[in-house]
């Protein structure tokens, strides 16, 4: 069991300046509206990315209507006894975070004992390089921390292992950033968040095991 040292970034104070997934969404669509994403990096606001972002916002909207928990996650829920914190690092340019936190939040809505609470990654950047994926800032970065005091039981991200051996092979093909984008999209698509549900599942009857 990992639990946090008197260096860990992720404080009680950092836990409660958290935002909620309403407060995020409401955050996000501000930001947009004022041709922004939640990033205050120029290379994350431009018209490229900003249209990532409109399409982000509509992936969301679709899968908050759509998704659908399997028995074997909500098998895995069950065994939650006790309050868990979820929290997630995201921005809205990021097209894994738009796939992947409307799953998260069906989770811990049908849980009951999970809170999720978000960071936006770069006002965070402490947190997020203690949770690097192979050396990189890869969202969404899932850490579940045990609500009471805040003690580590794991984490999860930024995407499916399917999905990111099929990446690290676009990768080595050197394949251009929009077809990755698009592919990555397509896969996502015909999955039908399947991969992000075992995945989880399986890391919640873990947690809670360590619990």
């Amino acid at each position: 069991m990992m639990q946090p040292t008197p260096t860990s970034p992720i404080t009680p104070a950092l836990v409660a300046e958290a935002m909620t997934y309403a407060q995020y969404m409401t955050h996000a669509y501000g930001r947009f509206e004022q041709h922004l994403t939640t990033a205050d990096d120029p290379h994350y606001n431009t018209e490229q990315i900003l249209g990532f972002t409109r399409l982000n916002f509509s992936r969301i909207a679709r899968l908050e209507k759509t998704t659908v928990l399997t028995d074997e996650v909500t098998a895995a829920l069950a065994q939650v006894r006790e309050p868990w914190i979820w929290l997630v690092l995201v921005e809205s340019w990021c097209g894994d975070v738009a796939q992947i936190l409307p799953v998260m939040k069906h989770m811990a809505d049908w849980s009951g004992k999970i809170e999720l609470r978000l960071l936006l990654r770069d006002k965070n950047l402490p947190v997020i390089d203690a949770y690097r994926t192979n050396g990189g800032r890869s969202i969404p970065k899932l850490v579940c921390l045990r609500q009471t005091d805040l003690t580590e039981l794991g984490t999860w991200g930024p995407r499916p292992a399917a999905l990111q051996a099929e990446m690290d092979g676009w990768k080595t093909e050197n394949t251009p950033f929009d077809q990755v984008i698009e592919r990555a999209h397509g896969w996502y698509a015909k999955d039908r968040t399947a991969h992000t549900q075992a995945e989880l599942a399986e890391r919640i009857l873990t947690w809670s095991q360590t619990a």
